[in-house]
């Protein structure tokens, strides 16, 4: 299974642009309460965006608010979810995902990303096959590995991977398992540096010289869009 670029890309931004990720982040929140209520107890995803903003600082009278606002509470706005898949150059498939309030507005701005690297935008299922939804709790290096081995196993998730190139390691499990699984790692007192249900590559494309340029400023341009919540590919890119 192919871990991606998209992990170490969304880190790279979360860091350097803080607010950009608390715009993304509050469009989570709202789309989930306006879908699923306003009740995290209740709502899995609504769960996970909030887990996602208290990680990332942001602090709790805004994520209150975004749920009023969706909920209808307070007066907001509401967001629509569009996905784009593509490919860059190379033949490097990539899946974008969205939450906007104007849809016109995404459409171009994540054409104008494609066309100003090489790429191209495909119709819908054109390179969605090449990817897998998956639950993911990772633990940065440092973490006890048999540890969060013997509770992954005893939550039920799927596997364990440690990656040598930086000594994370990540608990993989079904989507529908998710919830059990972080919160069965979370009463172990193994509570995970990151987790999501995201996509992952299931075969990856290696691309060097000016191609792997290419799509480095792609996926990078295209993480910079306020519009944009995620992006994956299954590009093998060499060492920055």
């Amino acid at each position: 299974m192919g871990r991606g670029p998209s992990i170490a890309g969304r880190k790279n931004a979360q860091d350097a642009r803080r607010g950009q990720i608390f715009t993304k982040l509050v469009r989570e929140i709202s789309v989930a309460a306006r879908l699923g209520g306003g009740d995290p107890a209740g709502n899995p995803r609504l769960r996970s965006a909030i887990d996602k903003a208290l990680a990332a600082s942001m602090p709790k009278d805004n994520i209150d608010r975004a749920i009023k606002k969706a909920t209808g509470e307070l007066e907001g706005v509401s967001y629509e979810e569009l996905r784009f898949e593509g490919y860059a150059p190379g033949g490097v498939a990539v899946i974008v995902e969205c939450l906007t309030d104007n849809r016109q507005r995404t459409i171009a701005d994540v054409r104008h990303a494609f066309t100003k690297f090489g790429g191209n935008l495909g119709a819908e299922g054109s390179v969605a096959y090449l990817f897998k939804r998956i639950g993911v709790l990772s633990y940065e290096k440092g973490a006890d590995e048999e540890k969060i081995t013997d509770a992954a196993i005893e939550a039920g998730a799927d596997d364990v991977v440690v990656w040598p190139e930086d000594g994370q390691i990540d608990v993989l499990c079904a989507p529908e398992s998710f919830d059990a699984v972080r919160d069965a790692m979370v009463k172990a007192g193994l509570k995970p540096d990151h987790a999501e249900v995201t996509l992952r590559s299931e075969t990856d494309i290696a691309v060097t010289g000016e191609q792997a340029e290419a799509v480095r400023g792609l996926l990078a341009r295209l993480e910079e869009l306020d519009d944009v919540q995620s992006v994956h590919s299954n590009a093998d890119l060499p060492a920055a």
